[in-house]
């Protein structure tokens, strides 16, 4: 699977790094060149752009994972659905239920895959505790806390909830799906 990667600021980098990994790594792109080149010096194989639009025109890319700001990743993932691309897009996936809605009608309509990058879902010790309040081993679990150590970045266009909230709210499962 051939896999284009656009954001390259804050979770691009670690994005390209398992992609590269996980698929044949094909596109880096981001509108700010400071961002781009040291990613784009470090995989030479990856075609580097400052233009979406050339992720968007390659016939030969099957996804693209969407690392941009909260804001933006309705409008791009739409786009790559549109143009016939899977689609990774880190949470949220869009800011209104309407547009989280388009995007599963989009998916569904030209079959293709969009992930949201929840991804704690995969974590280790959530997936274990699944696993025991599932298999009743706890008896009747009414409620599960946990503490969040590190924030991350602060960010001037989302807010807690959106940033973190989306973590522990997964309120489209239907969407969710793997590569």
């Amino acid at each position: 699977m051939t896999v284009g990667v656009v954001g390259l600021n804050y979770w691009g980098p670690n994005l390209v790094r398992n992609f590269d990994d996980l698929a044949e790594l094909t596109w880096l792109c981001d509108v700010d060149e400071t961002h781009l080149a040291p990613l784009a010096a470090r995989y030479p194989h990856a075609k580097a752009t400052l233009r979406y639009e050339d992720l968007l025109a390659d016939e030969a890319l099957d996804a693209i994972v969407i690392a941009t700001p909260v804001p933006t990743h309705y409008t791009l993932a739409k786009q790559a659905l549109e143009a016939g691309k899977h689609v990774f897009v880190e949470k949220p996936p869009a800011m209104r239920a309407a547009e989280m809605d388009e995007l599963v009608r989009l998916a569904e309509e030209h079959e293709r895959v969009l992930m949201p990058g929840h991804l704690l879902l995969y974590h280790p010790g959530v997936l274990k505790l699944k696993e025991l309040v599932d298999s009743g081993e706890l008896g009747d679990v009414l409620c599960v806390y946990g503490n969040r150590q590190n924030l991350g970045i602060v960010r001037t266009n989302e807010n807690a909830l959106w940033s973190l909230g989306v973590h522990d709210l997964k309120s489209r499962p239907q969407a969710v799906a793997i590569f």
